[in-house]
């Protein structure tokens, strides 16, 4: 199967899929969407800076930080400089997390070409950590129309962000900040019984979903998971490897991994929308938080923080979502089966939620899965040589 092309990959059996590059899946789950939006401002929402462009861009970049293909960076390039003028302005929503994930992109761009501009927006973006509501102990508001609410996507939204900031521009403090939105959200967000955490925390008890004494959401939704366990990947993979955060990150990680291990579908090797509900007739695998998960277990094993005995599970992981992709008639990539932007609920909820095909939340998290698995020597012998 050697010399395999992203053209090639349409005619593999399901079999065969395993066998071809990771780094190849990424290529082409990235040019399907650049074919179907050759303008990146169209990418939805239209002409935003948003975290759905940002997850999806975010990984490119990564892909193109492995394969030195310029397609990627300009494309991503592209996204940025229509939205950031040349002072460095850009519109972004000032109250919310989310508005912050995109300024990810800035970084290796203010590394490769070195303008000013893209340090002038990130300065913008990082503005944001000081004017944000907070819970009385310090915890981001998810957004100022949730008020006193703390979500596990946040983490990934503003955190890794603060933390890539405070190693570039030399701010240590900004990573206490983090460390505290983590440590909060493992405070009142985990679930003992399980290891899992629930989406979402009220500390004001007032939101239909917060239970009244706890102030957490009923459920384990699988991608706010998804982006806490690759927030906390990423945010100690910022901080010294002496540092003890990081020690205690990459703990606390691999604990919460363990637990994933005992929901994944021994028949699908996916995750379900609601992780720990999977013998229910209307749950359903979802891919973009298998995807996370995959990314996650690779990073933890690749860094030594999870036993490599834990790569059979990313593995199975893995082989779960080449399953489920399919090609359309031009034969492009679809990744199905992605749970749209939810917010946190009940159970009816979460399963009711509309399943979309290469929406930016799934292709963008299977891009980081397929370029953290291609790194990860422990998953190297199930894929062909010369990846």
């Amino acid at each position: 199967m050697g010399g395999l092309s992203v053209t090639d990959l349409s005619r593999l059996r399901p079999e065969e899929r395993t066998k071809a590059p990771p780094l190849l899946w990424a290529e082409a789950a990235c040019d399907a969407l650049m074919a179907h939006y050759p303008d990146p401002e169209r990418l939805p929402p239209e002409r935003r800076w948003h975290y759905h462009q940002g997850v999806f861009l975010h990984g490119m970049m990564r892909l193109w930080e492995k394969t030195g293909e310029s397609r990627y960076l300009d494309y991503a390039k592209t996204y940025v400089d229509r939205l950031v003028d040349p002072l460095g302005n850009l519109l972004f929503a000032r109250d919310e997390l989310d508005a912050i994930m995109a300024g990810l992109l800035l970084f290796p761009l203010h590394a490769r070409f070195g303008d000013p501009r893209y340090a002038a927006a990130a300065r913008k973006l990082r503005g944001l950590f000081d004017t944000l509501n907070r819970t009385s102990e310090g915890g981001f508001w998810h957004k100022d129309k949730y008020p006193y609410q703390m979500w596990l996507d946040g983490l990934y939204m503003g955190g890794v962000f603060a933390a890539v900031y405070a190693r570039v521009f030399g701010e240590p403090a900004l990573v206490e900040t983090v460390l505290l939105q983590e440590s909060l959200m493992r405070k009142h967000m985990l679930d003992r019984r399980t290891g899992l955490l629930y989406h979402a925390w009220d500390e004001s008890r007032r939101a239909p979903w917060a239970d009244r004494e706890t102030g957490c959401s009923p459920e384990f939704w699988g991608r706010s998971i998804g982006w806490y366990a690759t927030a906390v990947a990423d945010i100690a993979d910022e901080l010294p490897a002496d540092a003890p955060a990081r020690a205690e990150l990459g703990g606390a990680l691999a604990e919460l991994l363990r637990a994933l291990a005992r929901y994944q579908d021994a028949a699908t090797g996916l995750w379900y929308q609601v992780v720990d509900k999977s013998d229910r007739p209307d749950n359903w695998p979802e891919t973009s938080c298998s995807a996370l998960f995959v990314y996650a277990y690779a990073r933890a094993i690749r860094r030594g923080w999870l036993e490599p005995a834990y790569a059979e599970v990313a593995r199975k992981g893995w082989a779960g979502l080449l399953g489920r992709l399919r090609f359309d008639a031009g034969g492009r990539l679809v990744v199905p089966d992605i749970c749209v932007g939810t917010s946190a609920g009940d159970y009816a909820h979460y399963v009711a939620r509309p399943r979309s095909d290469n929406d930016l939340h799934g292709v963008g998290a299977f891009v980081l899965a397929c370029v953290e698995v291609a790194q990860t020597p422990e998953l190297r012998i199930f894929f062909m040589e010369g990846d």
